[in-house]
Order: C-alpha cells, then structure tokens, then sequence
C-alpha cells in the first residue's frame, strides 16, 4: 500500500465521518440500501454452542467491495456489534477474495454478492440473541464511494438463511500448515536470492488451475506479491515495515486456485526472513 493510497484512506473516513454529521441515520432494519449495493443480516440458526449469522452485501453490476485486506487501493468493511443484546463475542469469516488490477493498483474484491458468515457467542445460552450491527464499506467502480447502514437482527432457532450462509462458509480458506500435503498447498517460504526484502513462495495447485496467493501482515508493514511464475513460485516482498521492527511478525499467505482456498500462517522476523 503507497504512502499516497494510505492518505487517500484517511480522506475516505473524513468523508464518512461528514456524511454522518447531516441529519440523522434511518432506523435500523434487517436490511439497508447503499450506494449501488445493498447489505443485509442473516440468520443461520443455532450451531453448537453458537449462533450462525451472516452479512450479505449485494452489488450492481460494474461496483465492487472490499476484503479484510484491500490491497493497494481501496478499504475494508469496518463493524460494530456493541450495542448487539447477550453477545459475548462475534467472529467474522471470510471467503477468499478476487484479484483486481486497475490505474489505481491491484485490490482485493468481491463483486456481484458475497456472503460473510459470522459465529456468535451468547452471554446466556437459554436467552435471546439480537445483533446489532453498524456497518461501513466501501463501493466502488471509478472511484471509491462510503457506504454505511444500521442493522438490526433477532436470531431464531429457525435459521432460514442457513443454506446460504453454510455455502459461504464453504469458500472460506481453510487453515493450513505450511508444507501440507494435498493438492493445493503453500510449500515453502524462502529469502529470494539478491533481492534482500523479498521471499519466495513456493506453492502447489491441482493441475488446470491458476493460483493466486493473497499475503498479509500486521498494521504499518506492507508488502506486495507478484503473480505466479511458471513454476508455481510467488514473490512476496515488504514494501515497508517500522523502523523499529524486531519480531516475529505473523505473515498471513491466503492461496486460492478454483474453488479451493487455504490459509497458512508463517513468521518473519526484523530482518524481514521467515522463521
């Protein structure tokens, strides 16, 4: 993420913030209409111990929004669950994202629709559950518009959007060790000769498919990755990192080649090399 993109993120919530400052938002509901899209809160039923809920946010054609890492342009969505009712703690999950690439520099999307499945821990399980969520996003074509809604859900044993909300869950990557075996498969992770701030990212993708690998780290580092080279080897190298970086530091390789994702986590230390 440049540093002119980065300022461009801090204009996007100065934006949002005016927006709120005219007139009062519309009351909560289950649904709300934005910017060329529409999001909405959906019920799962109970699973375990936990409740099974979902946000679907559905876009016009042309528009798009964001993954929990945007990559170099765009934002995330944000949410607030705390006025939520018996709510202990609320985790979001999500699908693996699209690669786009425009003037504005490569972004991590969703288009059309997407469902974020979300599981909910109750304080008291025999009491009602009612999500409250606030939620912004941005939508996007041309340029980056804020989009913001207040929703309001009461989760019931019922669950009727369980179905969606359990395909959704089907395409979120699933956890995996580095150098695991199976079909599609984060390999290794190794300094990249001569080239000092730079890692090579082996992977292994079924046959027919062409892999894309997602890289993540923590706040104030920033890396970028390279499409694929002919012999399933990524380049994942730190942009930027603080000065006073010392490590470990998590680095998150989401790889996704057809229907199949999978998530594994390496470390790295200061000096930007894998642990």
């Amino acid at each position: 993420m440049t540093t002119t993109f980065r300022i461009a993120a801090v204009a996007f919530f100065t934006i949002l913030s005016s927006f709120a400052a005219f007139g009062q938002s519309p009351p909560p509901a289950t649904s709300a209409q934005g910017f060329h899209s529409q999001v909405r809160l959906l019920s799962g039923g109970k699973q375990g111990g936990q409740w099974l809920a979902g946000i679907e946010i559905t876009l016009d054609p042309g528009f798009k929004t964001y993954w929990r890492n945007p990559g170099e342009s765009g934002l995330p969505p944000s949410f607030d669950w705390s006025a939520s009712e018996n709510v202990a703690g609320v985790e979001v999950r999500w699908p693996a994202p699209k690669r786009h690439e425009d003037a504005a520099g490569i972004a991590y999307v969703y288009s059309h629709r997407v469902i974020l499945p979300v599981l909910v821990e109750p304080k008291a399980a025999d009491k009602p559950v009612k999500l409250a969520l606030t939620v912004d996003y941005g939508v996007c074509k041309d340029i980056c518009i804020p989009a913001h809604a207040d929703l309001l859900l009461s989760l019931t044993d019922s669950g009727p959007d369980r179905p969606e909300i359990e395909k959704a869950m089907a395409k979120v990557p699933r956890k995996q060790a580095l150098g695991a075996q199976g079909g599609l498969a984060v390999v290794s992770v190794e300094p990249k000769a001569g080239e000092p701030s730079a890692l090579s990212v082996s992977v292994r993708a079924p046959a027919g498919t062409k892999p894309v690998l997602f890289a993540e780290v923590p706040e104030n580092w920033y890396v970028s990755t390279s499409p694929a080279e002919e012999d399933d080897r990524f380049t994942v190298t730190v942009e930027e990192k603080p000065k006073d970086a010392t490590g470990p530091v998590p680095l998150t390789l989401t790889l996704v080649a057809g229907d199949e994702a999978v998530e594994t986590q390496v470390s790295l230390d200061g000096g930007e090399q894998p642990r």
